[in-house]
């Protein structure tokens, strides 16, 4: 049976954010399906099946961009909750957020991130930051979500 293509999960409540994100991944040649959801509620609900997403069929792989300020459940709670659940704590996230606050940058790897990237303010700088970000996840591998 033939591996599930690496679902990018992107959790950004910014609506311009979002769409910049998945433009300049798409751009920098990444063809992965990206899920955008507006909420830290709705990436827990993708993760695992349920509410707007208990349709989805779990299996394939997924690697998470978590942004940290949101709405709901923030990005903070979301990281926590993954890396708490056996059945999600392998997982992959990478917090990409405005915050650049040492403190936050050390708590989100204390509590398992697997990078954490701030987004950079300047437009030109945070384009670039996404299309190299892009050129990373082309190359990744991540193992497939228990089922």
């Amino acid at each position: 049976m033939a591996e599930r293509e690496l679902v990018i999960l992107l959790a950004e409540d910014d609506e311009g954010h979002a769409y910049l994100i998945q433009q300049n991944l798409k751009d920098s040649g990444l063809a992965n399906t990206v899920v955008h959801v507006p909420d830290g509620q709705a990436a827990l609900d993708f993760i695992h099946c349920t509410g707007t997403f208990s349709h989805r069929t779990s299996g394939g792989a997924i690697l998470l961009l978590l942004d940290i300020n949101m709405p709901r459940v923030d990005g903070i709670e979301v990281l926590r909750r993954l890396k708490a659940d056996p059945k999600t704590d392998e997982i992959p996230v990478i917090v990409l957020t405005t915050t650049d606050d040492p403190r936050e940058v050390k708590r989100c790897y204390e509590m398992g991130c697997s990078s954490y990237v701030t987004k950079p303010v300047a437009y030109d700088q945070f384009v670039e930051a996404i299309r190299r970000l892009g050129l990373f996840l082309a190359i990744v591998q991540v193992p497939p979500e228990e089922k």
